[in-house]
């Protein structure tokens, strides 16, 4: 049950959100829409490769799961999709990095990762840096090919 004191302030909630999308730009919107997109994808694909491990002893859910970390643990970004090549092959991971404003997103080559344990889990080691990082170019936010 809803607190009566409350109620009007969360009937504001909508409105705020459509105010906070009207402030986007065009680009930012369609920045958005293509993220949304990708993810989606993203998604689709790492359910339907199942179990297989694609790359690094992990499947594609395990890869989009995981962060990007330095050796000692520091969180660089956090994958977003697997990139193939036409062919199926993986040849890298789309990293959203942390930390940028705007938001930016680099292909990060499969060469040099490793994994490293995180709990449970299991995070993606790279030696690059953050400095490295940012000076890869943008990534393509298309959907990446697809077995």
């Amino acid at each position: 049950m809803i607190n009566a004191k409350f109620a009007p302030k969360l009937a504001l909630l909508p409105l705020a959100a459509i105010s906070l999308v009207a402030c986007e730009s065009q680009a930012e919107q369609e920045a958005d829409r293509a993220e949304d997109a990708m993810e989606a994808q993203a998604e689709q694909s790492a359910m339907t490769s199942g179990t297989e491990q694609i790359a690094l002893g992990m499947t594609e859910a395990q890869l989009i799961d995981a962060d990007l970390v330095t050796a000692d643990g520091t969180d660089l970004g956090d994958i977003e999709q697997v990139r193939r090549d036409a062919s199926g092959a993986v040849t890298g991971l789309l990293v959203e990095l942390d930390d940028t404003d705007p938001d930016r997103w680099v292909e990060v080559p499969m060469e040099g990762l490793t994994t490293r344990p995180d709990g449970t889990d299991m995070d993606v080691q790279t030696t690059m840096t953050a400095a490295d990082l940012a000076a890869l170019p943008d990534a393509q936010m298309t959907p990446a090919p697809t077995v």
